[in-house]
């Protein structure tokens, strides 16, 4: 509880700048840009992310802008849109999740829009999150999960300087309703 009070008082950027990219703050408002981009994304997307099982509604983006403004107030997520630099197109998003105040620990989660993927925005993104997780934030561990068969988000893992502790054997429903095995990548400072 008192870890928790602490982060509430902390002062946390809502822009982390990296050489392509801003990664802003997820706010009200970031609805209809997000759901532009899972639109296009959708086929891509729904074999990893629970979430993306169909195209959700304009307004239902827009809710879940607003609740994820919500959990970043109370300090429960701390969740990023990422804007490419050169022209504010939304390349995607991502921030950390699953946090441990107490530790402090925070998973790394992440998504590209299928336009934007194989460009290296990821791995520039988490590296960015990395960063800012231990300098801002104090983290001791940061983890990044996925199926065991995602492997381009496997790859960003590694680029980024995390090691495979484990695959958890059939530890993850797909979207399809079968049993997948999941990775747990971690790094610690």
């Amino acid at each position: 509880m008192a870890e928790l009070l602490e982060a509430l008082l902390l002062e946390i950027p809502e822009v982390v700048e990296t050489e392509r990219l801003l990664l802003c703050a997820v706010r009200a408002g970031q609805g209809a840009v997000v759901n532009a981009a899972v639109a296009e994304s959708i086929e891509e997307l729904r074999p990893w992310m629970p979430w993306a099982r169909q195209v959700p509604s304009v307004e239902e983006s827009e809710t879940f802008a607003r609740e994820g403004q919500a959990k970043w107030l109370a300090r429960e997520v701390i969740d990023f849109s990422w804007f490419r630099r050169s022209d504010d197109v939304l390349v995607g998003r991502g921030g950390l999740h699953t946090i441990e105040w107490s530790i402090p620990k925070f998973e790394i989660g992440y998504w590209v829009r299928s336009s934007c993927a194989r460009q290296g925005y990821a791995t520039e993104a988490t590296r960015a999150l990395c960063d800012f997780a231990r300098d801002r934030l104090g983290a001791k561990r940061l983890e990044i999960g996925s199926d065991a068969r995602n492997v381009p988000s496997r790859r960003v893992a590694e680029k980024c300087g995390f090691v495979l502790e484990g695959i958890l054997r059939q530890a993850r429903r797909d979207n399809s309703g079968a049993l997948a095995d999941a990775c747990v990548y971690a790094r610690v400072f």
